[in-house]
């Protein structure tokens, strides 16, 4: 690699930023609640310091949003035409603006506790609006702002050279992906989607790419999966847990690329005129050096700190005036079928051969759990804590881990992004990945059990 070509500035340029983004992103610290990382920490404090307003701050933000879309749409897009980044913002399509009406509705109702028990219950709406979203407001507050250090400055450049070898032919995907998988595995799947969102925003990724990264490698971070382990009384067994969790879920990065409806999306690009980014070394070039000098070009073109805290901010707001009301409505919408019908034990009947198969004991218990799953991802491990075969209650929560897609969260996350996937994608692929890693995770805790 030719040096001269390249300052000292545009060294530090790469190397610094990059280093404080892994260090907010992916550096794991032990705290007395198990691994963590820099940004839920900062995230934990905010959440700490204003716990008693959030409910509040977050029903304002998400009933301003629906008020802004509803103003926008009778006003016409045109009006925003000198704010591009308002215009997308609050001009959406008819189902969205729905969405974001029926989710101020929900927030205003869950907030002052008015209509039926069943929307503002703890297990429903106060589970969604005074803990959840707390916990988004805080996490996307530093994700967002801090996000351009991760993206901007050539880590991924760095990495998609580096790790292309492994990603294009193990998943079909490119090499800059580790970094948003990375980021899941010890940060939080949440901040998995954001990247992935973001890149296919920039023309990075495909269509394809963006729905197999944001419904694959988002996985949940090992500081919840101790949590879910936790819960069903076997802390203890943490390692194991996460290995077979980690076993299945590779398995299943494998095989759900490969399938539809992941593999009949289109390999074209959000705008036509974007032609992605090559991360094929040339001849005679080192893959390292390669690297290095494709990160120092990216780094280059970042010249202006106001333009960087600009984009933090807009993406601060885009999470949470674009997300956050997808959250309230459909995560509440699955929580209430969930907690007040029989839908998913009805569900998850058709589980019970299958489990049988796999000698689970409790296996019509274990099928009620299956499913129920996919309004959220606790809810598996909070039904299973009573049952009382260890390997059971192993097998529940590792396969809640394993599913992924919980509209409480990452589903909601997903279908507020721009990642193209819609709702019937995440019903699909959902089920697919309950049918993938179910006997994976069985044939593992058989070995232990």
């Amino acid at each position: 690699m030719k040096n001269n070509s390249y300052s000292f500035l545009d060294h530090f340029k790469f190397i610094i930023p990059s280093l404080i983004g892994v260090f907010l992103f992916m550096s794991p610290i032990k705290t007395e609640d198990g691994l963590t990382i820099p940004i839920a920490i900062l995230a934990g404090k905010v959440e700490a310091l204003l716990a008693d307003q959030l409910s509040a701050i977050m029903m304002v933000i998400i009933v301003f949003t629906a008020l802004m879309t509803i103003i926008v749409r009778f006003l016409g897009k045109e009006k925003l035409n000198s704010t591009p980044f308002f215009q997308q913002l609050f001009y959406v399509n008819l189902f969205w603006t729905i969405t974001r009406v029926i989710a101020a509705i929900f927030a205003i109702m869950v907030f002052f506790r008015l209509g039926p028990e069943f929307i503002h219950s703890a297990e429903t709406g106060q589970m969604l609006l005074g803990d959840l979203l707390h916990v988004l407001f805080a996490v996307f507050l530093f994700a967002g702002l801090f996000l351009p250090l991760l993206m901007n400055f050539g880590l991924l450049e760095l990495f998609g050279t580096l790790m292309t070898k492994v990603m294009r032919p193990l998943f079909r995907l490119p090499g800059r992906s580790s970094i948003d998988s990375l980021a899941s595995w010890v940060g939080d799947g949440t901040i998995g989607v954001l990247i992935t969102s973001k890149q296919y925003e920039n023309g990075y990724y495909t269509k394809r790419e963006a729905a197999v990264i944001g419904t694959t490698f988002s996985v949940v971070s090992i500081t919840f999966s101790l949590v879910i382990i936790s819960e069903v009384g076997l802390k203890d067994m943490f390692l194991p847990f996460y290995g077979a969790v980690l076993a299945a879920g590779f398995v299943a990065a494998l095989i759900m690329p490969r399938i539809p409806p992941l593999s009949k999306k289109a390999d074209t690009y959000i705008n036509e005129e974007s032609e992605g980014i090559s991360e094929q070394v040339p001849a005679g070039e080192h893959i390292l050096s390669y690297g290095y000098k494709k990160a120092l070009d990216r780094a280059k073109q970042e010249t202006s700190v106001y333009k960087l805290f600009k984009e933090g901010a807009q993406n601060i707001l885009d999470m949470w005036m674009g997300v956050a009301p997808v959250v309230m409505a459909f995560g509440l919408i699955a929580l209430i079928i969930a907690e007040t019908t029989p839908v998913f034990q009805w569900l998850g009947l058709p589980f019970v051969p299958l489990l049988e198969l796999l000698h689970i004991p409790y296996a019509k218990e274990a099928s009620e759990t299956v499913l129920i799953g996919f309004a959220d991802m606790f809810l598996p491990s909070i039904l299973a804590s009573t049952i009382e075969a260890d390997i059971t209650r192993f097998t529940i929560a590792a396969l809640s881990v394993t599913q992924l897609i919980y509209m409480s969260e990452v589903g909601g996350l997903l279908i507020g992004s721009k990642v193209p996937v819609s709702f019937k994608d995440l019903v699909i692929i959902f089920l697919l990945r309950t049918l993938i890693t179910l006997p994976i995770i069985a044939l593992i805790a058989h070995l232990i059990f």
